[in-house]
């Protein structure tokens, strides 16, 4: 009698061993599928992030930025101001290729174009004339009544800094936000019109 009432122990043990084995299986799947999702969401971020980096690169290598920065992206997609970038990494004009779409913007200040933060006029006494590029701002060594920076001692250049924010959106979501200021040199011709 006692080997019969031990038969069906074995069975109910083994079914139990089944089920946790299943548990741990479920477990491991459920683990493994969300570190999934969380690598690919890492990944479609700073590919956002790198594109959001072009898109000011791209701007800010316009040798026009300076005189039309409500227009610094050369082809626009959707809007102005606004980079799309397709699935192989190239840029597109158009909206609906788009895997990764940046909006160019001065933000908080300007939501149109990158935002003059601050522009001076240089000096002549600032300048260091055996420099190349300080050479084309001099207004030259005799002055006379009536030429540019004669009185105010203002060189023909001024230093100019900008905020550009580039804001990419992923089309799986992912969003990224970069923010860089720059400094660069430009034409007194051009201070009115870069910062108003």
């Amino acid at each position: 009698m006692r080997i019969r009432a031990q038969r069906g122990a074995t069975l109910v043990i083994a079914l139990i061993m089944l089920v946790l084995l299943t548990l741990f299986a479920i477990s491991a799947l459920n683990t493994s599928t969300t570190n999934l999702k969380v690598v690919g969401n890492m990944q479609a971020r700073t590919e956002a992030f790198n594109a959001a980096q072009q898109g000011i690169d791209t701007v800010i290598s316009r040798t026009d930025f300076v005189t039309a920065p409500a227009a610094a992206v050369v082809n626009p997609c959707g809007a102005a101001n606004q980079l799309c970038i397709d699935k192989d990494g190239k840029p597109t004009t158009i909206l609906a290729d788009s895997y990764y779409t940046t909006k160019i913007t001065g933000a908080p200040f300007d939501l149109v174009k990158p935002a003059c933060i601050t522009v001076r006029p240089i000096k002549s006494s600032e300048l260091i004339l055996s420099i190349p590029e300080d050479q084309d701002c001099s207004v030259g060594v005799k002055q006379q009544f009536g030429v540019a920076g004669a009185t105010s001692g203002d060189s023909l250049c001024a230093n100019a800094v900008y905020q550009i924010t580039a804001e990419t959106t992923a089309i799986s979501g992912a969003k990224a936000t970069v923010t860089q200021g720059i400094g660069i040199r430009i034409s007194t011709d051009d201070m009115a019109t870069s910062c108003l």
